[in-house]
């Protein structure tokens, strides 16, 4: 048996899905703007690199640094696809009770806090 149509459930629906799109909008660029940074400090210290001829002794923390930050992006992208795609599915079958799950943004934060320490405990390694 259907429901009967009502027009503020549809509403309330679109409201949903508009701010479903509008958080992936959000994930992107936030996930755009890891992988292209993690891009230019590779990039930067291959240029320094080359310029000076000489070996860079922060070369493989740097590059460390930027693969790292590029596969952060790259996994949030793909979990916050994911969890767009799932609230999608919720909204569209009319059941969107909210369940408690692990935050995407907790998760990258904690990763890119494990990054952050690893570069200070190599640079401190570099530097002693």
């Amino acid at each position: 048996m259907t429901s009967p149509y009502n027009l503020n459930n549809e509403l309330a629906k679109e409201r949903n899905r508009a701010a479903a799109e509008r958080t992936l909008m959000a994930w992107i660029r936030t996930c755009l703007s890891l992988i292209s940074f993690g891009f230019g400090i590779d990039r930067i210290l291959v240029a320094i690199h080359q310029a000076f001829e000489t070996e860079v002794d922060s070369f493989p923390l740097s590059r460390f640094l930027g693969l790292s930050f590029i596969i952060i992006g790259t996994l949030a992208l793909l979990a916050a696809a994911l969890s767009h795609r799932q609230d999608l599915k919720r909204i569209d079958r009319g059941d969107f009770i909210y369940t408690s799950r692990l935050s995407l943004s907790f998760v990258v934060s904690i990763a890119l806090i494990v990054v952050g320490i690893l570069a200070f405990i190599g640079i401190l390694i570099k530097g002693g």
